[in-house]
C-alpha cells in the first residue's frame, strides 16, 4: 500500500477561540473555534483516515493494528499530534510535564511542543518563559499574583518558529494563529487565567501546586532556535526542530521538488497554496487546510505547485 492517509478531523471550540479557522476551508460550528486537530489519534479527539484502503478507519486503530505503516514503531501510542490554533483572545499561561511526571501522574505522555507561527495581527505576543531563579521565588511570586514581574512577553510575527519543552511557561496571545506540533498528551496545567469566567460565570480551574512541581527553573533557561534552510530546484527546506521527540520542517515548494523518505512516516499540513502529490505515478491533488501521512511504505514522492507546507516525524 503505497498511499498518502489523507485525514479529517475534530474542531475544538474555547473560551479564546474565533473563526480565523473558516481560512483553511473547515466547517465552524461557532466563532469561538479555538483548534483543529488536524493529525491526532489522542482520544479526546481521533482523526479519521478519509480515502483509500483504509478510509473510514480511526488513526488510533490504523496505528494500533497497522504498525507495518509506522516503521512498526514500538511506541505504544501514536506519539504525535498536529492542530492549528486560532486564539482570538489570550490563551490561559500554563505549562506541560515532562512524561516522567506525567506518566506518574495524568496516566499519559507529557507535552513537549512547538509552535509555527502562520499569521500574528501588529503587536501580537506571546508568553515564553518567566523572570524567577528559584522555585521558592516562584512559588511566591504566582500565590502573590505578581503576574507582570513573573512572566516574559515576547512580540511575535508570521514565519517565526518556538520551541516549547516541558516546564516551560507559555501562552499564546490573541490575534495569533499557530501550527502546532506536540506529543500526543492532553495535560495542560493552568498557571493563570486572567481572571476569566465560563459561559456560566464560572472561574476556569488552576493547577497552581503542579505547576510549582514542573516549571524549569531559572525560567529564562529556553532554547536557542536556529532554523536552518536549504535551497534546492523548485523548494527551500528548513530544519526548524530536530528534538528528542520530533523532527519539524518547513517545504516551501516553489516549482517542483522531490523528496526521498529519511523517517519511518511523516506528517504533513498545507497551510497554503496549491498544487499535486506525485506517489507512483499517482496524482494526489492537495490545498491549503489539508492534512495527511506519508506512511513507511512510501520511499519517494513529488510535490508540484506554490505550497507552504509544515512536515514532522517522530524521533
Amino acid at each position: 500500500m503505497k498511499e498518502p492517509l489523507f485525514l479529517e478531523s475534530v474542531l475544538h471550540e474555547k473560551i479564546w477561540g474565533g473563526a480565523h479557522l473558516k481560512d483553511f476551508g473547515y466547517n465552524l460550528p461557532s466563532d469561538k473555534v479555538g483548534e483543529y486537530w488536524a493529525i491526532s489519534a489522542h482520544p479526546h479527539g481521533v482523526s479519521t483516515v478519509r480515502n483509500g484502503s483504509f478510509a473510514g478507519i480511526k488513526l488510533d486503530d490504523l496505528y494500533k493494528n497497522h504498525r507495518e505503516l509506522f516503521g512498526n514503531s514500538e511506541q505504544e501510542v501514536f506519539p504525535l499530534l498536529t492542530k492549528i490554533l486560532d486564539a482570538n483572545d489570550w490563551l490561559s499561561v500554563q505549562v506541560h510535564p515532562d512524561d516522567a511526571y506525567g506518566q506518574a501522574h495524568e496516566g499519559e505522555l507529557g507535552k513537549t511542543e512547538c509552535w509555527y507561527i502562520i499569521s500574528a495581527e501588529p503587536g501580537a505576543e506571546i508568553i515564553y518563559g518567566h523572570t524567577a531563579k528559584t522555585r521558592e521565588e516562584l512559588a511566591e511570586m504566582i500565590h502573590a499574583g505578581k503576574w507582570d514581574e513573573l512572566l516574559t512577553k515576547v512580540p511575535v510575527k508570521a514565519g517565526e518558529f518556538y520551541y516549547v519543552p516541558s516546564g516551560t511557561m507559555h501562552a499564546i496571545g490573541a490575534g495569533i494563529v499557530i501550527l502546532e506540533t506536540q506529543q500526543s498528551s492532553d495535560t495542560t496545567y493552568r498557571v493563570y487565567d486572567f481572571d476569566r469566567r465560563d459561559a456560566e460565570g464560572n472561574l476556569r480551574e488552576l493547577h497552581i501546586q503542579q505547576s510549582i512541581d514542573v516549571l524549569t527553573i531559572p525560567g529564562d533557561k529556553l532554547p536557542e532556535n536556529k532554523v536552518k534552510s536549504e535551497q534546492f530546484e523548485g523548494a527551500t527546506i528548513s530544519t526548524l526542530v530536530k528534538s528528542a521527540f520530533f523532527d519539524v520542517y518547513k517545504w516551501q515548494i516553489s516549482s517542483q521538488h522531490t523528496f526521498t523518505k529519511t523517517a519511518d512516516y511523516t506528517l504533513v499540513s498545507v497551510l497554503d497554496g496549491a498544487g499535486t502529490l506525485t506517489i507512483d505515478g499517482q496524482d494526489y491533488s492537495i490545498k491549503k487546510g489539508e492534512h495527511f501521512i506519508l506512511p513507511s511504505t512510501i520511499e519517494r514522492w513529488t510535490i508540484t505547485g506554490q505550497l507552504e507546507i509544515i512536515a514532522s516525524n517522530p524521533e
